[in-house]
């Protein structure tokens, strides 16, 4: 089954659409990873938000920001896929969609990422490359990648 991607500005979010965003991120980012941390960070205003359904619930999602808006350069962020949901590849998907809407919606030609480092290789299957040395965020290693359109 293949995903249902909707991409929506967070006044255009539905309360029933937050409350699923809301609820996946913390499933994965706080109890599945055991990790506290303030996941509503005051930035979800400015962020496009990618969300993918399946079966009318969303088990996948992103969020875009534009330049400056989160780092220097364009960004995705609080990339999740629900736990039951990862072996249908639908994070590459959700990644996919979000590279596309920085590139042909906000003409975007850099995208900055803060990875976390087991994820790398699936990032490096995107075209992301790694810059610097890693790091920790939230407890949990993280790597900075950047994906550059002249590099695709």
């Amino acid at each position: 089954m293949s995903l249902n991607i909707q991409v929506k500005y967070f006044s255009e979010l539905t309360t029933q659409e937050l409350y699923g965003i809301l609820q996946l991120r913390s499933e994965v980012f706080v109890v599945e990873q055991n990790c506290v941390y303030q996941d509503i960070d005051g930035k979800d205003e400015k962020a496009l938000h990618v969300l993918g359904y399946k079966n009318q619930k969303i088990i996948a999602y992103t969020r875009v920001f534009k330049s400056g808006d989160y780092f220097e350069r364009a960004s995705i962020g609080r990339v999740v896929v629900a736990k039951k949901e990862r072996s249908f590849k639908y994070g590459y998907a959700i990644v996919n969609k979000s590279i596309k809407i920085i590139e042909d919606q906000l003409k975007e030609e850099k995208i900055k990422i803060s990875a976390q480092l087991y994820l790398k290789y699936f990032y490096n299957n995107l075209g992301f490359i790694e810059e610097g040395n890693q790091y920790l965020e939230d407890g949990i290693p993280h790597i900075a990648m950047i994906k550059s359109k002249e590099l695709s």
